[in-house]
């Protein structure tokens, strides 16, 4: 189990944060947005019980700056508390699950602005003898054009 009410975002944030620094680069920014990706969570969770986002994650992040890693947000007073002990908590498996599809989700759309950022890779203006870009026939799908020998 882990401690609830966004504590787990925060820490690992806060963590990704600091290893940014090592880095340079784009890998530094990449870091950065993976981190406020991950702080989302709490900030709507904040938005969703009526509370100020902004001041919400200050708050989260001043806790987890002094070390309470259990540190999160009880949406019922409004306060910052050690969530773990007040009994708000998610399961582990959930939040690595949900972590690590956010994360194939993400690199599957970088690939394909690689792809996109590359340019088109295509034959263009290259046609076959029946007419068609990239030699595929008539149709497409095996030659099959209109099917206008069907009838």
């Amino acid at each position: 189990m882990l401690a609830g009410g966004g504590a787990a975002e925060v820490e690992v944030a806060s963590r990704l944060r600091n290893y940014a620094d090592s880095v340079e680069g784009r890998e530094q920014l990449a870091v950065e947005g993976f981190a406020d990706a991950l702080e989302l969570i709490p900030r709507v969770l904040a938005d969703n019980s009526g509370l100020d986002s902004i001041d919400t994650l200050v708050d989260l992040r001043a806790a987890h700056a002094d070390d309470d890693v259990h540190a999160g947000l009880d949406v019922f007073t409004g306060d910052v508390v050690d969530t773990y002990d007040a009994g708000v908590v998610e399961p582990a498996h959930a939040k690595e699950q949900a972590v690590s599809s956010a994360t194939e989700a993400a690199n599957l759309v970088l690939k394909i602005d690689d792809i996109i950022s590359a340019g088109d890779l295509s034959t263009e203006g290259e046609e076959d003898e029946g007419g068609a870009p990239g030699g595929m026939g008539g149709g497409g799908m095996g030659g099959m054009g209109g099917m206008g020998g069907m009838m």
